[in-house]
């Protein structure tokens, strides 16, 4: 008798497309290009001629980004 696997509908899947990995940390694609090419979002993962995201790498990668306060505090009043 063989198992059947079954994945629930809500599961969050472990490597996203360049649009499903730009849409998951809230920028658009071209942003999301961007931000690779600088190295604030991860490179991606190859599967064949495939290109994947980790989302646990852009989970890392979205913490590392400065947030609000941070931004703040390094602009210059005398600019």
């Amino acid at each position: 008798m063989s198992a059947k696997l079954s994945i629930h509908t809500s599961l969050v899947p472990r490597g996203l497309s360049r649009v499903a990995a730009a849409t998951y940390v809230g920028v658009s694609p071209s942003k999301f290009d961007e931000l690779v090419q600088d190295r604030r979002m991860p490179q991606p993962r190859r599967i064949d001629a495939r290109k994947v995201w980790d989302r646990f790498e852009l989970d890392a990668a979205f913490d590392e980004l400065p947030n609000q306060l941070s931004t703040l505090s390094t602009i210059n009043d005398w600019d």
